[in-house]
């Protein structure tokens, strides 16, 4: 409180010595700078003295700032004042499908509550870590809900041009996997080509080395372990043999190993555009003794500009001696691809309200079994999705939005099927 005090004295004093010299529209600007800086200076000694009244020191979210392509929550522990960064963020939803029979289906769910856990050993060596709670927790259901470590890693910071990551991180694919935040997409789930096509989220083992190549031109490379993918699903249910390969950070049984390169272009105002590039030679085949070659490589692009927004993906993966898995798996998928694309306008914009709304439309078009050997392939899934998004504040999110799709994602069986989904959610940041 005293140095409060000496503060406001301070400033005082200054307005009556100078006030008699500001003659002019020069002294005057110089006066108004140091009269912000002054208060800047007394919140500075207020919110110390807070902190040590109180024993703790915490770090608010800074939605504008992100390390390494990370979400703002994720990324607090980097410009944390504290040793210790605690953040996260939560979904839930309510979601109701008319199937083209006209049955209907309807849940509602706490689909996810993840928590972030930073510590600062120094300004240079840093540990960020995500636990992740999702479905409500492990007996949610019997649909596989998870408690787990969806990161861990420490950061060793050298300078803009090179930095290393060593330990459990998010493969960098795509734009969902590293931002996979709430208030960073605006559909209520996220887009299905970052579950099916990219298993987003998805992380690896490994080592990462990321910074700067030029100013506005960002690279990451990295190598983990690598996905041990399905032979196929021809059976009619989900299509997850690129998913199901992914190790996490559960134990991985004799692990072979993969790179992923990125580079990103962000030297526009507003624009980042980029692709990324993953390859595991010899990567295992569940159920089977095969080994095959994976492929698979992503464009991107996330440009806003003042009320716009467009953002989207177009991902490809290829698998190699599809023939010999096929052998002894019966059926092989060899090639799945899709991408999305999303454009959005804050409607409040043209108001004089200080709240966001942007109103949006998604299409998405994406085939997990678009080549296969010793069985027919699947036909694409078309979605087209409408909706808006309400954030009551940078950090809280309301969505609505309603999904047509042109064959159900939810069974994606090969017969002709179609189905309309009306969801609504709450998701926020912390």
């Amino acid at each position: 409180m005293k140095n409060k005090k000496l503060s406001f004295a301070l400033l005082s004093a200054l307005l009556l010595t100078t006030s008699s010299f500001a003659e002019d529209a020069s002294d005057i600007t110089k006066l108004q700078q140091q009269v912000a800086e002054l208060q800047e200076m007394t919140q500075v000694l207020t919110d110390e003295t807070s902190d040590l009244k109180t024993g703790f020191n915490y770090t608010t979210v800074d939605a504008q700032k992100r390390h390494s392509n990370l979400g703002p929550a994720a990324s607090k522990i980097y410009y944390s004042k504290s040793p210790l960064s605690v953040g996260g963020y939560g979904e839930l939803y309510y979601a109701n499908t008319t199937n083209e029979d006209g049955s209907k289906e309807s849940e509602t769910q706490v689909k996810r509550f993840i928590t972030y856990f930073g510590y600062k050993f120094s300004d240079t060596i840093i540990l960020n870590s995500e636990l992740e709670y999702e479905g409500g927790g492990v007996t949610a259901s019997g649909s596989g809900d998870e408690v787990k470590v969806e990161f861990v890693y420490i950061d060793f910071l050298q300078n803009e041009n090179f930095n290393a990551r060593v330990g459990n991180f998010l493969i960098p694919m795509g734009l969902t996997n590293e931002q996979h935040e709430p208030t960073l997409f605006n559909t209520v789930q996220r887009p299905k080509t970052s579950y099916y096509l990219i298993p987003s989220t998805w992380n690896e083992s490994g080592v990462m080395a990321y910074g700067n190549i030029l100013d506005g031109l960002e690279y990451k490379a990295a190598f983990t372990s690598a996905l041990q993918t399905k032979a196929d699903t021809a059976d009619g249910s989900k299509p997850k043999w690129i998913r199901s390969g992914k190790g996490g950070s559960f134990e991985i049984a004799d692990p072979t190993a993969a790179f992923t390169g990125r580079v990103d272009y962000t030297g526009l105002n507003g624009l980042m555009v980029g692709a990324s590039l993953y390859y595991a030679p010899s990567s295992r085949v569940q159920g089977t003794s095969e080994k095959s070659d994976i492929l698979m490589y992503d464009a991107h692009i996330d440009y806003k500009i003042n009320a716009f927004r467009l953002y989207g993906v177009y991902t490809e993966t290829t698998r190699s001696n599809a023939d010999a898995i096929a052998a002894v798996a019966g059926s092989a998928v060899e090639k799945a691809n899709g991408g999305y694309l999303n454009a959005s306008f804050d409607v409040l914009s043209l108001t004089s309200l200080e709240y966001k709304m942007p109103l949006f439309v998604q299409y998405e078009s994406l085939n997990a079994r678009a080549s296969v050997v010793g069985a027919t392939a699947s036909d694409a899934i078309n979605t087209t999705t409408v909706g808006m998004n309400f954030f009551a504040h940078e950090q809280v999110v309301f969505k609505l939005d309603y999904a047509m799709a042109s064959s159900s994602y939810k069974t994606y069986k090969e017969s002709s099927d179609s189905s309309n989904t009306l969801s609504l959610s709450l998701g926020f940041i912390f």
